[in-house]
């Protein structure tokens, strides 16, 4: 039986939610800004990547310019697939569905739009327990589901799930994009 939207929706809060509890607990002294879904163009199951300030300067060296460039690389970060044990078994639910590129250009979309959709969902309601933290604590931190290369629409995600001052600098860090 193929599993559904909803069904990878709730496989990825799941794992998600494990994993996201698992690098708080693990670095309580860390102010994570920046906690992302990542799955490449075919929209396979996702990785979880993250950044804190306190990892961003340790990986900058004190520079400035090294900061900026690093500061919303996924891959650069060192809590890159952090938590792979929840997120690894989900990935079989996605295998499960047509592959993006094996389908027609309509129903190929269709399909991607689908997987980013149920990742979308499992992060806003990740939010809406409070994951990401409440008040002051929450407009610290970006939550978003990325495709790498794909600058404007993950831009666009990000202000669906993020209160406006949480994704400011994210969308800042992007320059103008065509909307």
């Amino acid at each position: 039986m193929t599993p559904t939207e909803a069904d990878l929706s709730e496989a990825v809060y799941q794992a998600a939610r494990a994993a996201i509890s698992d690098l708080f607990r693990e670095y309580p002294d860390h102010d994570f800004y920046y906690c992302a879904l990542v799955t490449p163009g075919e929209a396979f199951g996702p990785s979880l990547s993250a950044w804190s300030t306190q990892a961003l300067a340790a990986a900058a060296g004190g520079s400035a310019a090294n900061a900026e460039e690093l500061r919303w690389s996924y891959a650069d970060s060192p809590f890159c697939t952090y938590g792979e044990r929840h997120l690894a078994p989900i990935r079989s639910l996605f295998d499960a569905r047509p592959q993006v590129f094996e389908l027609s250009d309509d129903e190929g979309e269709d399909e991607y739009e689908l997987r980013l959709r149920a990742m979308v969902t499992a992060m806003a309601r990740l939010d809406a327990e409070g994951l990401f933290g409440d008040g002051e604590r929450r407009l610290s931190i970006v939550a978003v589901v990325e495709v790498p290369g794909d600058e404007a629409d993950n831009v666009a995600r990000a202000c669906a799930l993020n209160p406006p001052a949480a994704v400011a600098a994210y969308k800042d860090a992007f320059g103008p994009l065509d909307e």
